[in-house]
């Protein structure tokens, strides 16, 4: 699965890899109405595509093509695949969602807000509706990783470096409810986005380099590095094999875990801790309409 977060569109790829972002809508006023889709569609999907779509749109509008009840879920919700527990085996099944909402809310990304924008709300309440869904939060041990420097004492490798891009800046405007810069301008890289064994990053602190490693390894990875300040960087390596898309990078190039070691001069070590999950309680198949 891929998720790169340009111009507005967020393709989900099944041959490619999984990553996580730090991006969210600015803080809602306490009096505004929890968003909702006004009129939704909901069909099964049988053409037997791998790949799936998921499109925010001018006017509130969202197209979600070939895309598994799972992910639905979790992009609704704001988690990775394996913080999502539980439900039958038919949440692999994929559906063609057609949706609008109210007036033309702003769910744009902006970094350092993690928390979900107005489209996500609208479908959480769609997903409870028409699927059924009922869940709850919980914490539970399991494996992670913990991002270490890769020779203790030693400094960054060689393609990550300390920012020079006022991403703060950038989040402070969301903040105050102004619009990100619009798609091809000159605004500086902020945040993260990945697939087909690449893996870009920009003007964030460590902390946030460890959620961007959450995808590409499929554990929640905790940030033990010690590094100070924001961070730029571009990796790049093999994706699993099967899992390159039609866009990834040489196959020859080293796995992730030697990729970082040698280019960005961190390590991930295998340990356990506290990771937040989401269980599933209850879920039915829709009625397609």
């Amino acid at each position: 699965m891929r998720r790169t977060l340009t111009a507005g569109v967020l393709l989900l790829t099944a041959a490619a890899v999984p990553v996580s972002w730090l991006h969210g809508q600015a803080p809602q006023p306490s009096d505004q109405k929890v968003p909702a889709f006004e009129v939704a569609s909901v069909k099964p999907n049988t053409s037997g595509d791998t790949n799936g779509m998921l499109r925010p749109l001018p006017g509130g509008r969202m197209t979600a093509a070939n895309m598994q009840v799972r992910q639905l879920i979790t992009f609704a919700y704001q988690v990775a695949g394996f913080q999502l527990i539980g439900g039958p085996a038919w949440l692999a099944d994929r559906y063609d969602v057609v949706a609008k909402m109210d007036g033309n809310p702003d769910v744009s990304f902006v970094p350092g807000m993690n928390r979900p924008n107005p489209m996500q709300v609208a479908l959480q309440r769609l997903l409870e509706d028409r699927f059924k869904l009922k869940v709850r939060r919980e914490t539970r041990e399991m494996d992670i990783y913990a991002l270490v420097m890769a020779k203790p004492g030693a400094g960054p490798g060689p393609n990550l470096k300390q920012t020079t891009q006022d991403c703060a800046a950038l989040a402070a405007a969301a903040q105050r409810g102004q619009p990100p810069p619009p798609p091809g301008s000159n605004a500086p890289f902020c945040g993260f986005q990945g697939g087909g064994g690449r893996l870009r990053f920009g003007g964030l602190p460590s902390a946030a380099i460890a959620q961007a490693f959450t995808g590409p390894t499929g554990r929640m990875v905790v940030d033990r590095t010690g590094l100070t300040g924001d961070w730029d960087f571009e990796v790049t390596f093999a994706p699993p094999q099967g899992r390159g898309g039609p866009d990834a990078v040489d196959p020859n190039l080293p796995d992730f875990f030697t990729a970082i070691q040698e280019q960005l001069g961190l390590k991930l070590e295998s340990t356990k801790g506290p990771v937040d999950v989401l269980v599933i309680d209850h879920v039915e198949k829709p009625t397609p309409d």
